[in-house]
């Protein structure tokens, strides 16, 4: 007869992805780093691996031994615990999509599968397990490793995520308003602080990074791996909705660009439910940018200049981080440390599966399109802004 369960399994392995899973991992990661190849990972650390595996298993067997919960929290956090276990395996080289067609952790992709599936998720750890749903006890939240490094990098990317999302918020309530509401102007004002407070956090995150302790030691966690049979790609830095609400909001990215609707549709089952439910509302609303060209005819009233004027402040600030992200935080983070890798060991070292020239390329029409600059390969906005600037200053 199946028992009802209790709080003790979930929180046992929670317990042990806090304290003994991250100290296995910072073993296996302190032999990594003295070796002539860093990357080279396969024949290093036997032991270890094996009370990975074994510890994790014994865990997350005595959990699906019980009925598991109907709390979404519950099971959002335990998605993340499993999750942070099959990606350990993954970076480890305990498993590798590239030689297996089903993943040899049998359970875990069990238990996985039926969180991701209750869900509406992917059944794999997300940025938000690391960062906004990372629940802190007694000051420490999870990680995979107990590296300065690794906290570093989530504290100061869970900050910008916040940051974004106050954005977010403030241009989604400016819409109900009216782009000629008196009170419009001051969210757009709220919008324009929170994206600079991500510019000022991201700034400080590449001050103080470790590059490469993130990049050998810390980023391969979040590489694709299989549940089951199915491959998914790892956690990215922006999956949240607020990165591309406020995209959307400004008009700085369409819908009706493929390659942006794409990226949409990919983001989704990365995102929390309450997450995805923001985004696929925002898909359907007009955005800022349209409604203030829509009215290019009170181009002379006070309130089109000072509304107009104040949307332009959070496009050209939007537009600062991307820019900083890309050309300093991808190129100092990503790019730079890759030059050094062994071809044979670059397969794979993206979290979200393609080549790195592929996702560094993509990144950069990215960054294009959110600064609004002409080109003429791909969809922005430069003529679009151009008028409504011009309108602004004439």
């Amino acid at each position: 007869m199946t028992t009802v369960i209790t709080s003790t399994p979930i929180e046992a392995l929670d317990r042990w992805i806090r304290d003994r899973f991250a100290e296995l991992n910072t073993e296996l990661e302190d032999r990594y780093f003295v070796q002539a190849n860093r990357s080279s990972v396969s024949e290093t650390g036997t032991e270890q691996k094996a009370a990975l595996v074994d510890e994790g298993r014994q865990l997350i067997t005595a959990i699906l031994a019980c009925t598991l919960p109907d709390d979404a929290d519950v099971a959002f956090a335990m998605l993340g615990d499993v999750g942070y276990y099959l990606a350990a395996c993954r970076r480890h080289e305990i498993t590798n999509p590239a030689r297996e067609r089903t993943s040899p952790l049998t359970e875990a992709s069990v238990l996985a599968l039926r969180l991701g599936t209750a869900l509406g998720t992917a059944p794999r750890f997300m940025t938000s397990h690391m960062e906004t749903h990372n629940r802190a006890i007694d000051g420490t939240y999870r990680t995979f490793t107990t590296y300065d490094a690794e906290r570093v990098f989530l504290d100061g990317n869970t900050r910008s995520a916040f940051a974004y999302m106050r954005a977010a918020d403030a241009l989604q309530r400016a819409l109900p308003l009216g782009i000629s509401h008196p009170v419009t102007a001051d969210l757009l004002r709220d919008a324009t602080r929170a994206l600079s407070d991500a510019l000022t956090l991201n700034i400080e995150l590449a001050e103080h990074l470790d590059v490469d302790r993130f990049f050998f030691c810390v980023r391969p966690y979040y590489r694709p791996h299989r549940v089951g049979s199915q491959e998914f790609r790892g956690a990215n830095a922006g999956d949240f909705a607020a990165f591309n609400e406020v995209d959307l909001l400004l008009g700085l990215c369409q819908m009706g660009d493929l390659t942006y609707s794409q990226l949409i549709a990919e983001k989704l089952p990365f995102l929390t439910p309450d997450d995805q439910t923001r985004l696929r509302r925002t898909v359907g609303q007009r955005s800022l940018l349209d409604l203030f060209l829509d009215h290019a005819h009170d181009a002379n009233q006070a309130w089109f200049r000072h509304n107009a004027t104040a949307f332009l402040q959070v496009c050209d600030v939007h537009g600062a981080v991307a820019a900083q992200h890309h050309d300093v935080l991808v190129e100092n983070f990503i790019s730079r440390p890759a030059d050094s890798i062994p071809p044979e060991h670059l397969e794979g070292i993206t979290a979200s599966g393609p080549p790195l020239d592929v996702l560094l390329r993509s990144l950069e029409h990215l960054r294009d399109q959110r600064l609004g600059i002409p080109r003429d390969d791909i969809a922005t906005r430069h003529r679009d802004l151009t008028t409504l600037r011009n309108l602004v200053d004439r």
